[in-house]
């Protein structure tokens, strides 16, 4: 099973930086929150094929910050091309789907402190023998890599993985991450980027069919965003660092990247 890596890289959720003085949490009087999510990150946020049910690590972090904020949560589906947008705009009161903080993002939208570090990975076919690494990927222009536009996939492969130009015939776009590892499945493209959260549980649920190969190529810290000047991003980073602190984020890694195997 490919968790070495992962757990190494989720053991430095634990070291984001010093220990911050732990605010306290407020009471928030059981204000309601509207959180967007576009369900489609396993295991961060996904529908569970057997229940029909919205899940993952992310649900159950929402769960426990509004037990500790006494706040009362309702989700809303959206694209995630739509989802910086509409959040930015207001038209909700967060956001989550596994979102890498960025300045440019935070030029548009109020992040909270990081809640995961992941690594970005590189999975492909699980016969694949033609390259074992980004180096040997990109010499070969016959190979071609896909991706969602605007997501940190979409950046590093373009300049970590490719030659920095993003009109290179060599990516191959896609509304949804998952519709892009269907591609790779069905031979349409042959590698795909992905932190590691959403690489181990695809490749855990793929029984042998899917497989990471060679180093990561840089790590990413995510961030649940907000409309700018939120007034919830304070109260959220105090649950966050409360629950960093009294180790309920380290029990969600745990369940959601070691116990839990994507169907099944």
């Amino acid at each position: 099973m490919p968790f070495t890596r992962s757990v190494a890289a989720l053991a430095a959720l634990l070291s984001l930086g010093a220990a911050p003085t732990l605010a306290e949490t407020p009471d928030l009087g059981g204000r309601e929150v509207v959180v967007v999510t576009e369900n489609a990150y396993p295991p961060l946020q996904f529908v569970d094929p057997a229940s029909g049910d919205a899940i993952g690590w992310e649900y159950d972090a929402m769960a426990e910050i509004a037990e500790r904020l006494n706040i009362t949560v309702t989700y809303e589906n959206i694209s995630w091309d739509a989802m910086i947008p509409a959040v930015s705009e207001a038209q909700y009161d967060m956001g989550m789907t596994g979102i890498t903080i960025r300045e440019d993002r935070a030029e548009k939208v109020d992040f909270s402190a990081p809640y995961l570090r992941s690594e970005m990975m590189m999975i492909v076919a699980g016969d694949e023998d033609r390259f074992s690494d980004h180096t040997e990927f990109a010499a070969n222009e016959d190979l071609l890599i896909g991706a969602q536009p605007g997501t940190t996939p979409f950046y590093v492969g373009i300049y970590d993985v490719l030659d920095g130009d993003e009109q290179n015939p060599r990516m191959k776009l896609f509304e949804t991450f998952g519709a892009a590892i269907q591609a790779l499945r069905t031979g349409d493209i042959d590698l795909a980027l992905s932190d590691s959260t959403a690489a181990q549980g695809y490749v855990s649920a793929s029984e042998g069919k899917l497989k990471i190969i060679g180093e990561p190529l840089g790590t990413e810290d995510f961030g649940f965003i907000f409309p700018k000047g939120s007034d919830l991003v304070e109260p959220i980073n105090a649950a966050i660092a409360e629950m960093k602190e009294d180790g309920t984020l380290d029990a969600l890694n745990k369940k959601w990247f070691l116990d839990y195997k994507l169907g099944g």
